[in-house]
C-alpha cells in the first residue's frame, strides 16, 4: 500500500521545521528492495515509525494524523531520506515528564529497518530541538570535575593518561590491585575492562578494597590524585545500584575519585539513566562494547557511531569511547573527529544537521583501543586538542620498563605534541618515550621510519 500521500510532504522546508522547534529530524541512508519506488518505501518507513499500519483502521482520526512522521526530503541517487517526527509522538516519564531514549529508538529505529520493502536503512544524523534537549538529562558531571580532582585548570585541563587492567578478563584481587598500583605511579586513570566486575575469581567485595589501598599508596608516593573507573554493568538495576553503593562506601573519603563504567550499548538506555540519576555525583563512563555490529561503516543497518555519541550526551554520559580515528586498532578514520566534536562542543555542524546544545554539559571523548605513546602525537594533531581521557592497556603494560614507565611515556608523548617538538628529537631527552620505540617496534617502523639509526646515533 503506497502511503506517500499521507506520510510524505516534500514541500516542507528543513529550515522551517528547525525554526518551529516541534520536530526531531532524522537523516537516513536507505535503499528499497528492487521494484519498490523510493518515495513509497520512505513513506512506509515513516508510517511504521509513527502512526501507520499496513491497512486502514477505524481508529484513525484527525488527531492521529497530526502525529504522523513525515518524509520531507529524498535523494534517491544518494540513497538519502530525511523524516520529521513530531515531539508529541515520543513517550514521556510519568514521574517527571522527561523524554526517554528508549522511546526515541523505538520509533526512529524500531521495526522500520526490517520491513520487507526495505533492503537496508541506517540513521547517520539526527536533530534535536531546544525543547527536547531540555527534556533529556544530559551529563551531571564532566571532564572538568576530573581535572579539578587532578589539580588542573577546569578549562582545557588537558590529557588524562589512563589504562585498562590487562589481560582483558582481569586478574585475581591481589595481582589486580598490584597492577593498578604500578600504573598509578606514572599515570592518572584506570578503568575496568568490560568483562571485569564481580567475577568468580575476583569478587568485587575483595578486589575493590585492595584497589583503594593501591590508590592511597600511589597518591602518597606521587603526591598526585588518582582516578578509578569501576564497572557496575549488570542486567538488574538493583544489582547496579548495589555495586555502586558498595564501591563508594569502600572508597570512603576518596569516593569523588571513582567513576562508574556502564556498557551502555549492550545494557541499553535504561542502564545509563539508572547510573546517571542514582549516582549523579559520579563521572558516568559510557563504554561501547558491542556497538560495532550496528555502528560499523560496513554495516548497512542501525545507526552510526556519530549518532551513538550524540545520544550518549542526551542520556547524560560524562564520557564516551569515541574510537581512535584510525590511529589505534579499532576501525575508524581521521574524519571521525566529528564523533568527539558533537560530544564536547556547544554547537557543531554534523553530517546532516547543525546542532546547538543550549548549555547542556559536554561529554568527554575517551580514546581507547591499541593506542600507545608513539600514536598519540599524530592523534592529537588530527583531533586538534588533547582534552581527552586515553586508556592505553597494551600501551602501558606492554612497555618494556613496566606500566609506570608506560604511563610516563604517554604523558611525555602529550608533552611532545604540546611543545610542537619532533618526536625523534623528543625521545632523545625523554627515556620512557624513547623506550616506547623499542617496546612497540612495529608501530615505530610504520610511523617513524629510520628511528633505529636516529636514536642509536644519539
Amino acid at each position: 500500500m503506497d502511503q506517500s500521500a499521507r506520510y510524505a510532504d516534500l514541500s516542507l522546508a528543513e529550515e522551517d521545521l528547525i525554526s518551529g522547534g516541534r520536530h526531531i529530524l532524522c537523516a537516513y541512508k536507505m535503499k528499497p528492495k528492487p521494484g519498490v519506488a523510493y518515495l513509497e518505501a520512505a513513506a512506509h518507513f515513516a508510517a511504521e515509525s509513527s502512526t501507520g499500519t499496513n491497512v486502514e483502521v477505524s481508529t484513525t482520526d484527525d488527531f492521529t494524523k497530526g502525529l504522523d512522521a513525515l518524509v520531507y526530503h529524498v535523494d534517491e541517487a544518494a540513497e538519502e531520506m530525511r523524516i520529521a517526527y513530531p515531539l508529541d509522538l515520543f513517550d514521556r516519564n510519568i514521574i517527571d515528564g522527561r523524554m526517554m531514549m528508549v522511546s526515541f529508538l523505538t520509533l526512529t529505529i524500531g521495526n522500520n529497518q526490517g520491513m520487507g520493502d526495505i533492503a537496508y536503512a541506517k540513521m547517520y544524523d539526527f536533530y534535536v530541538p531546544r525543547r527536547a534537549i531540555e527534556l533529556f538529562d544530559g551529563p551531571s558531571v564532566g571532564i572538568a570535575e576530573l581535572w579539578r580532582i587532578l589539580g588542573r585548570p577546569v578549562v582545557d585541563g588537558g590529557y588524562i593518561a589512563g589504562t585498562i587492567i590487562k589481560p582483558k578478563l582481569g586478574l585475581r584481587p591481589e595481582p589486580f590491585a598490584e597492577a593498578a598500583y604500578k600504573f598509578w605511579l606514572g599515570g592518572d586513570f584506570i578503568k575496568n575492562d568490560e568483562p571485569q566486575g564481580n567475577q568468580v575469581f575476583a569478587p568485587l567485595r575483595k578486589t575493590i578494597p585492595l584497589v583503594y589501598d593501591s590508590m592511597k599508596r600511589a597518591m602518597d608516593e606521587t603526591g598526585e590524585a588518582k582516578l578509578f573507573s569501576a564497572n557496575i554493568t549488570a542486567d538488574d538495576h538493583s544489582e547496579m545500584i548495589a555495586r555502586g553503593e558498595y564501591i563508594l562506601q569502600a572508597f570512603g573519603p576518596d569516593a569523588d575519585k571513582v567513576a562508574f563504567l556502564v556498557d551502555g550499548f549492550v545494557g541499553g538506555p535504561g542502564m545509563v539513566t539508572t547510573a546517571r540519576r542514582y549516582f549523579s555525583r559520579q563521572f558516568l563512563h559510557y563504554h561501547r562494547a558491542g556497538h560495532g555490529m550496528v555502528t560499523s561503516p560496513s554495516s548497512k543497518r542501525g545507526y552510526t557511531a556519530y549518532v551513538l555519541a550524540k545520544m550518549s550526551r542526551l542520556q547524560g554520559a560524562s564520557g564516551i569511547h569515541v574510537g581512535t580515528m584510525g590511529y589505534g586498532k579499532m576501525e575508524g578514520a581521521r574524519d571521525d573527529t566529528a564523533i568527539a566534536y558533537i560530544c564536547e562542543r556547544e554547537e557543531f555542524q554534523g553530517p546532516a544537521y547543525f546542532q546547538k546544545w543550549y548549555g547542556m554539559r559536554p561529554t568527554a571523548p575517551i580514546v581507547s583501543g591499541g593506542m600507545n605513546a608513539l600514536r598519540l602525537p599524530g592523534f592529537f594533531a588530527n583531533l586538534g586538542h588533547a582534552n581527552v581521557l586515553n586508556t592505553a592497556g597494551g600501551g602501558s603494560y606492554g612497555h618494556l620498563d613496566g606500566p609506570a614507565a608506560g604511563a610516563r611515556s604517554l604523558r611525555q608523548a602529550h608533552q611532545c605534541w604540546e611543545a610542537g617538538a619532533d618526536p625523534i628529537e623528543w625521545a632523545k631527552q625523554h627515556r620512557e618515550f624513547a623506550r616506547a620505540f623499542e617496546s612497540f617496534p612495529h608501530d615505530a617502523d610504520a610511523i617513524f621510519p629510520g628511528w633505529r639509526q636516529q636514536l642509536t646515533n644519539s
